[in-house]
């Protein structure tokens, strides 16, 4: 199976500008970003998505989300506020099939996105 472009990023064969990383999951900037903040916060080891976690998962995935308010701070949102999605299945607009969650801030987000 190829590697997906978040296992490239994370190997270093392709440039990405982390935010964090630890043994675990890795932050760092989308490149097409949708607001001033466009963060991609992902598993290192390969999750077929949200729609492909399973209970051996929920370590990592756990971690993953409590590992979010830090790298919000990091980023210079938390004070202000942010947004996490988490798309599934190509029609919600998930193109990687490799669970990310996408942290999204430094401007007012209007409710329903659009």
């Amino acid at each position: 199976m190829s590697q997906t472009i978040f296992e490239r990023i994370i190997a270093r064969e392709i440039p990405g500008k982390f935010v964090y990383e630890d043994d675990l999951i890795a932050a760092f900037h989308d490149i097409k970003p949708t607001a001033p903040v466009h963060l991609l916060v992902v598993p290192k080891r390969p999750i077929a998505g949200i729609a492909g976690a399973t209970a051996d998962d929920q370590a990592v995935l756990g971690h993953l989300l409590a590992k979010i308010p830090e790298i919000a701070r990091l980023a210079g949102v938390a004070e202000s506020g942010y947004r996490l999605i988490i798309n599934s299945g190509r029609a919600a607009g998930e193109e990687v099939i490799h669970l990310h969650v996408h942290l999204l801030g430094g401007r007012p987000l209007g409710w329903p996105p659009g």
